[in-house]
């Protein structure tokens, strides 16, 4: 039996409506599967306060010193939902045997666990959750995630289909994930490249139990942005493609003009000159866009900026060691 020491990782961002039942509802959990055997007594749950501005750390707080079931980190800002699950998953990667990623919302069915540590116990380094279906998200957003994972794969990226970022990942793995060093996160489309042994677990979506969700759509169009512009290089070589059809095009164009002139059908080609002037200069801006966006992510990796930056973490260890405040400057 592999050692089974589990930490579960809790991205949080303004959840102060929910976070007391969501304390109250993983700790249950945790608490039945080290009863089960399932996981050693000195598994955690470790919240990550990304740079809240309500009592969110607050909250946490508290908690870690009710019980020492729970640990807090503290983002001195806000870095976003990517940053914030790699910062819990490397603070936990020095004392757990597997970490569990999982959000605030209680969405995602954490009886899903068992299943996840079975597959670990098999040799599984990594484990997706993957929703059975979408049928709690509006119409809009269903529509909008297939069309994502649909382009995704198209542009040769390894994302999994409904996976979110409800995972579960060795040692091992966090160790090897701890060697990339890329500032655009997008752990999705990452973590699958790694290439280690991997199983898929599918679990049912419920409905968020209080509050809103904070992932808005400028927060789906920018993951969606990074996705693409991190893990693929297919947009560029569309760029050529598409250099060379309005090549051809253009071509054509002057064929027709020559013929026209040719047979006294000289026009003043009104129409002809604005849609080609409209269409050649919309794929010029497109493409310049394209790479400019390429160009960004290069200027931000060769900044080597921290990717997040830790205000204050709080982990106790159980027996009469007291609770360790650290300031930490990582990543």
């Amino acid at each position: 039996m592999r050692s089974n020491t589990l930490y579960l990782v809790v991205p949080c961002y303004n959840e102060e409506e929910v976070l007391h039942k969501t304390a109250e509802v993983l700790s249950d959990k945790l608490l039945r599967l080290i009863a089960a055997g399932k996981a050693s007594p000195k598994s955690r749950i470790l919240f990550v306060n990304d740079g809240s501005k309500d009592k969110t750390w607050k909250i946490i707080y508290e908690l870690t010193r009710k019980n020492e079931i729970f640990a807090g980190l503290s983002f001195s800002r806000n870095y976003g939902h990517q940053s914030a699950i790699l910062a819990g998953m490397m603070a936990a990667r020095e004392k757990a045997d597997a970490v569990v990623t999982v959000d605030a919302d209680l969405q995602q069915d954490i009886e899903a666990l068992d299943q996840f540590l079975d597959c670990y116990q098999k040799g599984c380094e990594i484990v997706y959750g993957v929703r059975n279906d979408r049928d709690t998200d509006g119409f809009f957003k269903k529509m909008t995630a297939g069309a994502f994972y649909r382009l995704m794969h198209l542009l040769g990226c390894r994302t999994i289909t409904n996976h979110a970022d409800y995972r579960l990942m060795s040692k091992k793995a966090l160790n090897a994930l701890a060697e990339f060093k890329e500032t655009n996160l997008f752990l999705r489309g990452l973590i699958p490249t790694m290439g280690f042994a991997s199983d898929i677990v599918y679990f049912d979506v419920k409905e968020r139990e209080a509050g809103q969700s904070k992932y808005t759509l400028k927060k789906m169009l920018t993951l969606a942005v990074d996705g693409i512009t991190s893990m693929s290089t297919r947009p560029l070589q569309l760029i050529v493609v598409l250099g060379f059809l309005t090549f051809l095009f253009s071509i054509c164009l002057f064929i027709s003009c020559i013929v026209d002139w040719a047979n006294g059908q000289v026009v003043a080609g009104w129409t002809t000159t604005v849609a080609s002037t409209c269409l050649i200069g919309g794929m010029t801006l497109l493409s310049q866009g394209i790479i400019g966006e390429y160009i960004g992510k290069i200027y931000m990796e060769s900044k080597g900026r921290p990717r997040y930056i830790v205000d204050s973490m709080i982990l106790r260890d159980g027996g009469e060691e007291q609770t360790e405040v650290t300031d930490e400057r990582t990543n």
